[in-house]
């Protein structure tokens, strides 16, 4: 990974939900590369423990609260009180960190399925951005950056997401809500919305599924599947100066699988 990112967030603290793996895991080494102070948060302690360990071999030390349940409002709480405890402060939330269930309609389950992607996908966003909110607000320069999805904007075929796409469109929604309620105490709040991405959650489908790769690929204009530093250099843009004038948006990292 290309890490050289010459100092944008110095000065900045950054909390990074779902740090563990995936998105969440570049995310939060991109930030701590690019001068931010970077507090982690995973359900899985071990994975946690991991990437803490590769931002301290890439010279930029972070640490992580994990296990961390993002579903509970008293881990929330405490992953907050924890980051300004260590540094004073907060001025960037990265809300990576979700679950999510996937089955067609007619054998979802309602409690197991859609109620805990509601939850692993809509109200670790909420609860988060609640918790965090009077330090984002004292920040007086802060953003937040939440990750909505391909699937909030149109169906993809092979993939059984009813409950994903409801998730992930709340998600879309309420960013924007944020960013009306956030204007008055410069907090900007935008939205990601990646396409597939090669993680070790997708893995089993795209290896598993007959056909699935090739279905993934044949929607996109660029011919790869997207990586967890794709989308992390759109979110490190998201959280800079650079885009002080950026609230409210969508940012689509997706190969281009939504512009056809």
């Amino acid at each position: 990974m290309n890490t050289n990112t010459s100092g944008r967030l110095a000065g900045k603290v950054a909390i990074v939900t779902g740090s563990g793996s995936g998105i969440g895991r570049s995310c939060a080494l991109m930030f701590a590369a690019a001068g931010a102070q970077v507090v982690g948060a995973d359900i899985n302690a071990s994975t946690a423990s991991q990437t803490d360990e590769l931002a301290a071999q890439q010279g930029t030390p972070m640490f992580s609260v994990a296990p961390c349940d993002l579903t509970q409002p008293d881990d929330v709480q405490q992953l907050i009180d924890q980051c300004i405890k260590r540094h004073g402060r907060l001025d960037i939330l990265v809300n990576a960190g979700a679950f999510g269930a996937f089955a067609w309609l007619e054998e979802m389950d309602f409690f197991e399925g859609w109620k805990r992607t509601l939850d692993g996908e809509l109200s670790v966003v909420f609860l988060a951005c609640q918790k965090a909110w009077p330090h984002l607000k004292a920040s007086g320069s802060a953003a937040i950056i939440n990750f909505a999805s391909a699937n909030a904007h149109q169906a993809f075929k092979p993939l059984p997401a009813i409950a994903h796409c409801a998730g992930k469109g709340g998600v879309l929604a309420m960013t924007r809500q944020l960013a009306m309620e956030g204007r008055g105490f410069n907090i900007r709040a935008n939205t990601i919305s990646p396409a597939l991405i090669e993680t070790t959650a997708t893995r089993e489908p795209l290896e598993n599924i007959p056909g699935f790769r090739q279905d993934v690929l044949a929607k996109t204009m660029i011919k790869r599947l997207g990586k967890p530093e794709d989308i992390g250099y759109a979110a490190l843009y998201l959280a800079s100066d650079e885009a002080s004038w950026v609230t409210g948006a969508d940012l689509p990292v997706d190969g281009g699988s939504t512009a056809w």
